[in-house]
């Protein structure tokens, strides 16, 4: 992936990303649990309104979670997820005009989401945990998220261990972008996400902030989720004593500001309006600097 090089990801809501042309993708946590801002949205009228602020402060893309993958979260029901999820993506819907992503391992959740008006599918297991979300993904055309993780949210942080963090995330990612395709889902339709703060340590997630530029072996868009995640509170202070999630934007920012480096084309976080603002400022130096 050179840095100049754009993508279309089609949908029925088509959206142009890129490295030059970088997307925020505005998280909506429709949990009672998740690690910064779990509980946050309790109804539906909250939740939509939330998502339509993320939208005005410069999201392009709304993703839509209602499971928990914070570290040592418990798995819940496909029909209590889609009881969070369902009526807040039907009441959104209609009012706006930006790609919905689902955050969801489910075939089941993903149809239901798929057939009330939502775009994309983002899958922290990378089309693992559910055969049949590929055969759906397939079926109804929609983008998907491939984001790496070693093992599941209940236990990834126990003793996650890489002999070389990157290659094996890359060689992992490349290996799902082709079981992805030959379930019939085109290269085309695949973003990838080396999965920052998913079974990884302090030293994995710096070592593939920096290592990221070889994810570009793949051709496929990259999604970079950093925002708040603990790794951020552990180099602000030098020590597991994080400070609380809300106050890691300004790192985010500064994590984003290396991934963007790299060729990032899609940064997922809570707080778009910083997102935006550092990302414009990003790209307008670039453009005086060409």
């Amino acid at each position: 992936m050179t840095l100049d090089r754009t993508f279309m990801i089609p949908s029925k809501h088509p959206l142009t990303v890129g490295p030059n042309v970088p997307a925020v993708m505005g998280i909506v946590n429709l949990t009672p649990d998740s690690f910064s801002d779990g509980g946050q949205l309790p109804t539906v009228a909250a939740a939509v309104a939330h998502a339509l602020g993320l939208e005005r402060d410069g999201a392009a893309i709304l993703d839509l979670g209602a499971e928990s993958s914070r570290p040592g979260a418990e798995a819940v029901s496909a029909d209590e997820e889609m009881r969070r999820l369902l009526p807040v993506l039907e009441e959104l819907r209609p009012q706006t005009q930006v790609p919905i992503s689902v955050d969801t391992t489910k075939a089941e959740v993903a149809a239901a989401a798929l057939e009330r008006g939502a775009d994309w599918i983002n899958d922290i297991t990378a089309l693992r945990a559910d055969p049949e979300l590929s055969r759906v993904a397939a079926e109804h055309g929609a983008p998907v998220v491939l984001m790496h993780m070693q093992g599941l949210p209940a236990t990834m942080q126990a003793a996650p261990s890489y002999d070389d963090v990157v290659a094996e995330v890359v060689d992992s990612l490349e290996e799902r972008l082709g079981a992805a395709v030959a379930a019939g889902i085109p290269a085309e339709h695949v973003l990838v996400d080396p999965g920052i703060g998913f079974g990884k340590r302090l030293e994995h997630n710096t070592g593939l902030l920096l290592g990221l530029a070889r994810l570009r072996r793949l051709g496929r868009p990259v999604v970079l989720g950093v925002s708040r995640k603990s790794f951020l509170g552990e180099l602000l202070t030098g020590d597991r004593l994080e400070p609380p999630s809300a106050e890691r934007d300004v790192a985010t920012v500064a994590a984003m500001a290396v991934g963007h480096a790299a060729g990032v084309c899609v940064h997922r976080v809570h707080n778009v309006r910083y997102a935006r603002d550092a990302l414009r400022t990003l790209t307008g130096i670039g453009r005086l600097e060409g």
